[in-house]
Protein backbone atom coordinates (compact mmCIF):
# COMPACT_ATOMS: atom_id res chain seq x y z
CA UNK A 1 0.00 0.00 0.00
CA UNK A 2 1.42 3.36 -1.56
CA UNK A 3 1.56 6.09 1.04
CA UNK A 4 -0.08 9.72 -0.20
CA UNK A 5 3.22 11.01 -0.33
CA UNK A 6 4.16 8.30 -2.62
CA UNK A 7 1.13 8.55 -4.75
CA UNK A 8 1.82 12.33 -4.99
CA UNK A 9 6.15 11.62 -5.74
CA UNK A 10 4.66 9.03 -8.61
CA UNK A 11 1.71 10.75 -10.51
CA UNK A 12 4.25 13.65 -10.51
CA UNK A 13 6.59 11.22 -12.07
CA UNK A 14 4.41 9.83 -14.57
CA UNK A 15 2.97 12.89 -15.56
CA UNK A 16 6.69 14.71 -16.36
CA UNK A 17 7.80 12.01 -18.35
CA UNK A 18 4.64 11.53 -20.74
CA UNK A 19 5.61 15.28 -21.37
CA UNK A 20 9.51 15.49 -21.79
CA UNK A 21 10.34 11.75 -22.37
CA UNK A 22 13.33 12.08 -19.75
CA UNK A 23 14.09 10.40 -16.48
CA UNK A 24 12.78 12.50 -13.82
CA UNK A 25 14.78 13.42 -10.69
CA UNK A 26 14.07 14.79 -6.83
CA UNK A 27 15.40 18.18 -7.94
CA UNK A 28 12.90 18.53 -11.33
CA UNK A 29 9.79 17.34 -9.22
CA UNK A 30 10.77 20.06 -6.06
CA UNK A 31 11.26 22.54 -8.76
CA UNK A 32 8.20 21.93 -10.92
CA UNK A 33 5.76 20.24 -8.90
CA UNK A 34 6.72 22.57 -5.74
CA UNK A 35 6.70 19.42 -3.97
CA UNK A 36 7.09 20.40 -0.20
CA UNK A 37 9.11 17.61 0.68
CA UNK A 38 12.88 17.64 1.04
CA UNK A 39 15.67 15.97 -2.18
CA UNK A 40 16.14 12.61 0.25
CA UNK A 41 12.66 11.93 1.23
CA UNK A 42 11.52 12.19 -2.76
CA UNK A 43 14.56 9.84 -3.43
CA UNK A 44 13.71 7.59 -0.81
CA UNK A 45 10.38 7.68 -2.39
CA UNK A 46 11.65 6.87 -5.47
CA UNK A 47 13.61 4.02 -4.44
CA UNK A 48 11.03 2.42 -2.73
CA UNK A 49 8.46 2.65 -5.90
CA UNK A 50 11.38 1.19 -7.93
CA UNK A 51 11.62 -1.50 -5.51
CA UNK A 52 7.68 -2.10 -5.53
CA UNK A 53 8.41 -2.30 -9.53
CA UNK A 54 6.59 0.69 -10.48
CA UNK A 55 9.19 2.89 -11.46
CA UNK A 56 12.78 1.73 -13.78
CA UNK A 57 16.15 3.16 -13.14
CA UNK A 58 17.72 3.72 -16.89
CA UNK A 59 21.76 2.99 -16.77
CA UNK A 60 22.77 6.48 -18.15
CA UNK A 61 20.73 8.43 -15.43
CA UNK A 62 20.32 9.22 -11.94
CA UNK A 63 16.39 9.93 -12.74
CA UNK A 64 13.44 7.15 -12.98
CA UNK A 65 10.95 5.99 -15.20
CA UNK A 66 7.79 4.37 -15.58
CA UNK A 67 7.55 0.37 -16.08
CA UNK A 68 4.69 -1.31 -17.58
CA UNK A 69 3.58 -2.22 -13.74
CA UNK A 70 3.77 1.64 -13.14
CA UNK A 71 1.91 2.79 -16.19
CA UNK A 72 -1.21 0.08 -15.17
CA UNK A 73 -1.46 1.41 -11.88
CA UNK A 74 -1.55 4.97 -13.03
CA UNK A 75 -3.72 4.01 -15.38
CA UNK A 76 -6.64 2.51 -12.86
CA UNK A 77 -5.90 4.20 -9.65
CA UNK A 78 -4.90 7.89 -10.22
CA UNK A 79 -5.65 8.93 -14.24
CA UNK A 80 -8.55 10.60 -14.89
CA UNK A 81 -9.94 10.25 -18.24
CA UNK A 82 -10.35 14.21 -20.01
CA UNK A 83 -12.09 15.90 -22.85
CA UNK A 84 -11.49 20.05 -23.02
CA UNK A 85 -14.09 22.49 -25.15
CA UNK A 86 -11.22 23.09 -27.61
CA UNK A 87 -10.86 19.21 -28.48
CA UNK A 88 -14.35 18.16 -27.68
CA UNK A 89 -15.55 21.09 -30.50
CA UNK A 90 -13.06 19.94 -32.71
CA UNK A 91 -14.60 16.79 -33.20
CA UNK A 92 -17.90 17.53 -32.71
CA UNK A 93 -17.40 18.97 -36.38
CA UNK A 94 -16.85 15.80 -37.99
CA UNK A 95 -20.26 14.51 -36.63
CA UNK A 96 -22.00 18.01 -37.84
CA UNK A 97 -21.39 16.83 -41.52
CA UNK A 98 -25.01 14.61 -41.44
CA UNK A 99 -24.50 13.72 -45.35
CA UNK A 100 -21.51 11.34 -44.64
CA UNK A 101 -21.96 7.54 -44.52
CA UNK A 102 -21.03 5.63 -41.54
CA UNK A 103 -17.65 4.26 -43.48
CA UNK A 104 -16.69 8.26 -43.89
CA UNK A 105 -16.91 9.20 -40.23
CA UNK A 106 -15.12 6.47 -38.86
CA UNK A 107 -12.63 7.03 -41.25
CA UNK A 108 -12.67 10.78 -40.16
CA UNK A 109 -12.47 9.73 -36.57
CA UNK A 110 -9.49 8.00 -37.03
CA UNK A 111 -7.21 10.94 -38.78
CA UNK A 112 -8.88 13.92 -36.46
CA UNK A 113 -7.58 11.52 -33.01
CA UNK A 114 -4.21 11.09 -34.89
CA UNK A 115 -3.36 14.36 -35.51
CA UNK A 116 -5.25 15.44 -32.43
CA UNK A 117 -2.62 13.05 -30.25
CA UNK A 118 0.28 12.82 -32.44
CA UNK A 119 0.04 9.23 -32.43
CA UNK A 120 -1.17 6.65 -35.28
CA UNK A 121 -4.40 5.24 -35.21
CA UNK A 122 -6.63 2.99 -36.60
CA UNK A 123 -10.16 1.03 -37.21
CA UNK A 124 -10.71 -2.15 -37.16
CA UNK A 125 -13.87 -3.52 -38.82
CA UNK A 126 -15.71 -6.78 -38.12
CA UNK A 127 -13.97 -10.15 -38.88
CA UNK A 128 -15.36 -12.20 -41.69
CA UNK A 129 -16.38 -15.19 -39.55
CA UNK A 130 -18.98 -13.20 -37.30
CA UNK A 131 -20.98 -12.29 -40.46
CA UNK A 132 -23.33 -14.48 -42.92
CA UNK A 133 -23.78 -13.32 -46.74
CA UNK A 134 -27.48 -12.16 -47.14
CA UNK A 135 -27.65 -10.72 -50.21
CA UNK A 136 -25.56 -9.96 -53.90
CA UNK A 137 -26.66 -7.46 -56.27
CA UNK A 138 -24.92 -7.54 -59.67
CA UNK A 139 -24.41 -4.71 -61.83
CA UNK A 140 -23.44 -4.56 -65.42
CA UNK A 141 -20.97 -1.48 -66.24
CA UNK A 142 -20.18 -2.60 -69.61
CA UNK A 143 -19.36 -5.78 -71.81
CA UNK A 144 -16.34 -6.57 -69.88
CA UNK A 145 -16.96 -5.57 -66.51
CA UNK A 146 -20.01 -4.95 -63.25
CA UNK A 147 -20.27 -3.93 -59.72
CA UNK A 148 -20.66 -6.53 -57.17
CA UNK A 149 -21.78 -5.70 -53.89
CA UNK A 150 -22.28 -7.92 -50.93
CA UNK A 151 -24.15 -7.42 -48.53
CA UNK A 152 -23.88 -9.06 -44.84
CA UNK A 153 -26.06 -10.02 -42.05
CA UNK A 154 -25.41 -6.98 -40.17
CA UNK A 155 -25.84 -4.56 -42.73
CA UNK A 156 -22.79 -4.36 -43.52
CA UNK A 157 -21.77 -4.01 -47.84
CA UNK A 158 -18.62 -5.19 -49.54
CA UNK A 159 -18.19 -3.45 -53.04
CA UNK A 160 -16.00 -5.10 -56.01
CA UNK A 161 -15.36 -4.44 -59.44
CA UNK A 162 -15.29 -7.69 -61.94
CA UNK A 163 -13.31 -7.24 -64.92
CA UNK A 164 -13.63 -9.89 -67.77
CA UNK A 165 -11.37 -11.39 -69.97
CA UNK A 166 -14.11 -12.46 -72.97
CA UNK A 167 -17.66 -10.49 -73.06
CA UNK A 168 -20.29 -11.38 -70.26
CA UNK A 169 -23.97 -10.91 -71.57
CA UNK A 170 -25.90 -9.41 -69.06
CA UNK A 171 -28.63 -12.18 -69.07
CA UNK A 172 -25.64 -14.16 -67.55
CA UNK A 173 -24.86 -11.47 -64.99
CA UNK A 174 -28.79 -11.88 -63.78
CA UNK A 175 -29.21 -15.41 -63.77
CA UNK A 176 -25.63 -15.73 -61.46
CA UNK A 177 -26.84 -14.01 -58.71
CA UNK A 178 -30.40 -15.41 -58.86
CA UNK A 179 -28.59 -18.72 -58.13
CA UNK A 180 -25.87 -17.16 -55.62
CA UNK A 181 -28.53 -15.82 -53.85
CA UNK A 182 -30.69 -18.50 -53.65
CA UNK A 183 -28.07 -20.96 -52.47
CA UNK A 184 -25.56 -18.90 -50.52
CA UNK A 185 -27.92 -16.77 -48.70
CA UNK A 186 -26.90 -17.23 -44.71
CA UNK A 187 -24.08 -18.70 -45.71
CA UNK A 188 -21.01 -17.56 -43.23
CA UNK A 189 -18.75 -15.92 -45.32
CA UNK A 190 -15.34 -18.02 -44.29
CA UNK A 191 -17.56 -20.67 -46.25
CA UNK A 192 -18.75 -19.45 -49.03
CA UNK A 193 -15.59 -20.25 -50.58
CA UNK A 194 -16.28 -24.26 -49.79
CA UNK A 195 -19.90 -23.38 -50.87
CA UNK A 196 -19.42 -21.56 -54.32
CA UNK A 197 -16.98 -24.34 -55.42
CA UNK A 198 -19.99 -27.30 -55.05
CA UNK A 199 -21.98 -24.74 -57.36
CA UNK A 200 -19.78 -24.23 -60.03
CA UNK A 201 -21.52 -27.11 -61.98
CA UNK A 202 -24.97 -25.72 -61.35
CA UNK A 203 -23.81 -22.39 -63.05
CA UNK A 204 -21.91 -23.69 -66.05
CA UNK A 205 -25.45 -25.94 -66.81
CA UNK A 206 -27.66 -22.56 -66.66
CA UNK A 207 -24.66 -20.02 -67.36
CA UNK A 208 -23.24 -19.03 -70.74
CA UNK A 209 -19.81 -18.12 -70.04
CA UNK A 210 -19.66 -18.77 -66.75
CA UNK A 211 -16.00 -19.74 -66.06
CA UNK A 212 -15.33 -15.51 -65.67
CA UNK A 213 -18.22 -14.82 -63.42
CA UNK A 214 -17.15 -18.03 -61.15
CA UNK A 215 -13.33 -17.45 -61.23
CA UNK A 216 -14.39 -12.91 -60.42
CA UNK A 217 -16.34 -14.61 -57.27
CA UNK A 218 -14.02 -17.15 -55.79
CA UNK A 219 -11.53 -14.22 -55.90
CA UNK A 220 -13.85 -11.80 -54.14
CA UNK A 221 -14.98 -14.08 -51.37
CA UNK A 222 -11.22 -15.65 -51.27
CA UNK A 223 -10.22 -11.33 -50.21
CA UNK A 224 -13.46 -10.33 -48.36
CA UNK A 225 -12.81 -13.68 -45.99
CA UNK A 226 -9.89 -13.19 -44.63
CA UNK A 227 -11.50 -10.14 -43.27
CA UNK A 228 -11.50 -6.07 -43.23
CA UNK A 229 -8.07 -4.55 -43.57
CA UNK A 230 -7.57 -2.19 -40.73
CA UNK A 231 -7.44 1.70 -41.56
CA UNK A 232 -4.14 3.13 -40.07
CA UNK A 233 -3.97 6.95 -39.98
CA UNK A 234 -0.82 8.88 -38.55
CA UNK A 235 1.87 6.02 -39.00
CA UNK A 236 4.56 8.28 -40.03
CA UNK A 237 3.59 9.52 -36.34
CA UNK A 238 5.67 6.50 -34.52
CA UNK A 239 8.91 8.08 -36.46
CA UNK A 240 9.07 11.20 -34.09
CA UNK A 241 8.90 9.17 -30.97
CA UNK A 242 11.94 9.07 -28.72
CA UNK A 243 11.36 5.70 -28.25
CA UNK A 244 11.52 4.12 -31.87
CA UNK A 245 14.53 6.88 -32.92
CA UNK A 246 16.54 3.48 -33.65
CA UNK A 247 16.10 2.29 -37.10
CA UNK A 248 15.73 -1.54 -35.95
CA UNK A 249 13.07 -0.32 -33.84
CA UNK A 250 11.40 1.81 -36.40
CA UNK A 251 11.41 -1.46 -38.85
CA UNK A 252 9.84 -3.49 -35.81
CA UNK A 253 7.26 -0.89 -35.27
CA UNK A 254 6.35 -0.85 -38.96
CA UNK A 255 5.87 -3.99 -39.70
CA UNK A 256 3.55 -4.60 -36.91
CA UNK A 257 1.47 -1.73 -37.74
CA UNK A 258 0.95 -3.42 -40.93
CA UNK A 259 0.27 -6.99 -39.78
CA UNK A 260 -3.19 -7.48 -40.13
CA UNK A 261 -2.99 -11.11 -38.01
CA UNK A 262 -1.49 -9.19 -35.04
CA UNK A 263 -4.30 -7.04 -35.03
CA UNK A 264 -7.07 -9.68 -35.05
CA UNK A 265 -5.58 -12.15 -32.25
CA UNK A 266 -5.20 -8.59 -30.00
CA UNK A 267 -9.03 -7.96 -31.02
CA UNK A 268 -9.86 -11.30 -29.20
CA UNK A 269 -7.65 -10.94 -25.66
CA UNK A 270 -9.04 -9.91 -22.84
CA UNK A 271 -7.14 -6.73 -22.00
CA UNK A 272 -6.71 -4.10 -19.23
CA UNK A 273 -9.94 -2.17 -19.19
CA UNK A 274 -10.99 1.34 -18.01
CA UNK A 275 -13.82 2.67 -18.26
CA UNK A 276 -14.99 1.18 -21.16
CA UNK A 277 -11.67 1.66 -22.65
CA UNK A 278 -9.03 -1.53 -23.34
CA UNK A 279 -5.46 -0.28 -22.81
CA UNK A 280 -3.00 -2.97 -23.33
CA UNK A 281 0.58 -1.75 -21.65
CA UNK A 282 3.74 -3.58 -22.79
CA UNK A 283 1.88 -6.52 -24.67
CA UNK A 284 3.89 -9.60 -25.57
CA UNK A 285 1.75 -10.24 -28.20
CA UNK A 286 2.72 -7.07 -30.32
CA UNK A 287 6.43 -8.06 -29.37
CA UNK A 288 7.71 -4.59 -28.92
CA UNK A 289 7.80 -4.16 -24.96
CA UNK A 290 7.65 0.13 -25.09
CA UNK A 291 4.29 0.06 -27.27
CA UNK A 292 0.53 0.38 -25.53
CA UNK A 293 -3.01 0.53 -27.13
CA UNK A 294 -5.73 1.68 -26.27
CA UNK A 295 -8.77 0.90 -27.77
CA UNK A 296 -12.93 1.08 -27.41
CA UNK A 297 -15.50 -0.75 -28.96
CA UNK A 298 -18.60 0.63 -30.72
CA UNK A 299 -21.53 -1.38 -32.05
CA UNK A 300 -23.53 -0.20 -34.93
CA UNK A 301 -26.28 -3.30 -34.73
CA UNK A 302 -27.05 -6.86 -33.01
CA UNK A 303 -24.20 -8.19 -34.53
CA UNK A 304 -21.60 -5.68 -36.62
CA UNK A 305 -18.60 -4.12 -34.07
CA UNK A 306 -15.98 -2.17 -34.55
CA UNK A 307 -12.88 -1.37 -32.68
CA UNK A 308 -11.00 1.90 -32.76
CA UNK A 309 -7.25 1.99 -31.60
CA UNK A 310 -4.53 4.75 -30.72
CA UNK A 311 -1.40 2.83 -30.71
CA UNK A 312 1.54 4.71 -29.16
CA UNK A 313 4.93 4.34 -26.96
CA UNK A 314 4.09 3.31 -23.46
CA UNK A 315 4.76 7.19 -22.69
CA UNK A 316 1.35 8.15 -24.39
CA UNK A 317 -1.21 10.76 -22.24
CA UNK A 318 -3.78 8.13 -21.40
CA UNK A 319 -6.30 10.76 -20.04
CA UNK A 320 -6.27 12.92 -23.15
CA UNK A 321 -6.19 9.57 -25.46
CA UNK A 322 -9.22 7.43 -23.60
CA UNK A 323 -11.10 10.77 -22.95
CA UNK A 324 -11.08 11.29 -27.06
CA UNK A 325 -11.80 7.83 -27.17
CA UNK A 326 -14.80 7.50 -24.73
CA UNK A 327 -16.32 10.34 -26.50
CA UNK A 328 -15.73 9.56 -29.73
CA UNK A 329 -17.26 6.02 -29.87
CA UNK A 330 -20.16 7.00 -27.44
CA UNK A 331 -20.97 9.35 -30.60
CA UNK A 332 -20.65 6.89 -33.03
CA UNK A 333 -22.88 4.69 -31.81
CA UNK A 334 -25.34 7.53 -30.44
CA UNK A 335 -25.63 8.72 -34.31
CA UNK A 336 -25.52 5.34 -36.45
CA UNK A 337 -26.71 2.32 -34.16
CA UNK A 338 -29.57 1.13 -35.64
CA UNK A 339 -31.26 0.23 -32.38
CA UNK A 340 -31.78 4.34 -32.36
Amino acid sequence: MLSERQLTVFKCIVDEFIKTAEPVGSKTLIEVYDLPYSSATIRNDMAELENLGYLEKPHTSAGRVPSSKGYKFYVDNLMESKLDEESKKALQTIFDERNMEIDDVIKKCCEILSQMTNLTTMVLGPAANTQELKHIKLFPLNERSAVAVFITSSGHTENRIFQFDDIVAIDDIEICASILNDRLSGTLISNVVEKLNDLEPILAANVKHHEALFQAFINAFINFSKGNTPYISGKNNMLYQPEFSDIEKVRKVMNMLENQSIWRQYEQREKHEKNGVNVSIGDNLIEIDDVSVVSSSFRLGKAEEGKLMVVGPKRMAYDKVIGMMEYMTKTIEELFSDEN
